[in-house]
């Protein structure tokens, strides 16, 4: 008996023992969990922003020139280069002078007779006039010499108009280019009889620098604009001061800024929009007419607007949101109403206020509810980061990820 009931209280005193040492552990571990997360965050402040769209455009040629046989003939020869700078007046074809030289010469030669008759004619008519006075001729005589005068005076000037029209004639069958530009592909080629019953095209010549883009914008956007700048809320840019950029179909920026030219005063009834035209300059001829392009337009100014990086903003079918850190350091989800994109970063319309702390990276880390510890972000906001080109492509995609990353949560 002696040795059960020392057996018993051994037991005893190792259960006992093992229930304070587990009991001991139990605060060790909640002293040495884990950390609250640490996530970089921006404060809210309103910022002076410029109202650029994004709207798509076609390029197209400053002026456009329709070489045309302006005379009827064939083509002796093809001066140009297809697809070269041409010059304004610079010969292009030429086409053979022959006959309109020699209805010219032909011209000449009438106008020579009407002139020698004129001469003849002007004469008798001041011979006759002395001699009336002393009734040596008839009046009748006298005023037959007058009129044969000025009958003759009439056909020197016929002749000199018909030798006009056949010196342009003539100088017609030299093609000339009315305009300085690049030249396309040659429409006909030597041999050709041009300009019999109809002014034959014989190339096109178009100007390039500089050079228009014509871009579109949806009449109910414009209208918005026009309403927020007549409440007070946005502001014009300025006479003249409104930049225009460019990016190419191959998502290039082009170098060169543009100037707005002016706004169409009609709405196109098939589309819904409103054509603007844009200028650029164009030294290098890379822009080309016909080619489809994205300008960003500077339309408004806003003095107070809230922007936020792009990665802060999480969409999913409810709309869009952000997380914010109270004053607890405890993150809550709030709904924002996002408007236009402003480089890497979305004007938030409605949601958001001065001094809020929103959560840009280090969203996966953490829920609503969560404590965590806020830190400021390093990336700049309100201004596209000056970075590789690779860059906004990746910040482009942060935002998927942070939705995966949220329906996760």
């Amino acid at each position: 008996m002696s040795s059960v009931s020392r057996f018993t209280r051994l037991t005893l005193t190792v259960a006992v023992m093992a229930a304070f040492a587990g009991c001991g552990q139990k605060p060790n571990a909640q002293a040495g969990g884990m950390p609250p997360g640490e996530v970089s965050i921006v404060t809210i402040a309103p910022e002076r922003i410029t109202i650029s769209n994004e709207l798509p455009g076609r390029l197209e040629a400053t002026r456009i020139a329709e070489v045309r046989a302006r005379v009827a003939g064939i083509v002796q020869k093809r001066t140009f280069r297809e697809g070269s700078e041409v010059k304004a007046g610079e010969v292009l074809y030429r086409i053979d002078p022959a006959p309109f030289k020699a209805s010219y010469d032909s011209a000449q030669a009438t106008l020579a007779r009407a002139q020698a008759n004129l001469t003849q004619t002007s004469l008798k008519a001041q011979r006759y006039k002395p001699l009336l006075e002393v009734n040596a001729v008839s009046k009748q005589e006298y005023d037959d010499a007058v009129a044969a005068q000025k009958q003759a005076e009439a056909d020197v000037a016929s002749g000199k108009a018909a030798v006009q029209t056949a010196a342009l004639n003539l100088g017609y069958a030299t093609v000339t280019s009315p305009i300085s530009g690049r030249i396309g592909r040659a429409l006909v080629t030597e041999g050709a009889l041009v300009g019999q019953g109809d002014a034959t095209q014989l190339a096109v010549v178009q100007q390039l620098d500089p050079i228009y883009v014509n871009l579109t914008q949806s009449s109910t956007d414009l209208l918005k604009l026009q309403q927020a700048m007549a409440n007070g809320q946005l502001k014009t840019v300025g006479q003249g001061k409104a930049r225009v950029t460019l990016v190419t179909e191959d998502g290039h920026p082009y170098p060169l800024p543009g100037k707005l030219l002016f706004s169409d005063i009609s709405v196109d009834a098939t589309t819904g929009s409103v054509t603007i035209r844009a200028e650029f300059p164009n030294p290098n001829r890379t822009l080309l007419p016909g080619m489809y392009v994205r300008a960003q337009l500077e339309q408004a100014v806003d003095e107070q607007a809230i922007v936020v990086p792009q990665q802060a903003v999480m969409r999913d079918l409810n709309g869009s949101s952000v997380f914010v850190v109270g004053e607890d350091n405890k993150v809550a989800a709030r709904p924002v109403k996002t408007g236009a994109a402003q480089g890497n970063n979305w004007v938030v319309t409605d949601g958001l206020k001065t001094g809020d702390r929103v959560i840009v990276e280090g969203l996966q880390k953490t829920k609503p509810g969560a404590p965590v510890k806020p830190v400021p972000w390093k990336g700049p906001v309100g201004q596209a980061p000056a970075a590789a080109p690779a860059q906004p492509a990746a910040q482009g995609q942060a935002p998927a990820k942070q939705d995966a990353a949220t329906k996760a949560n």
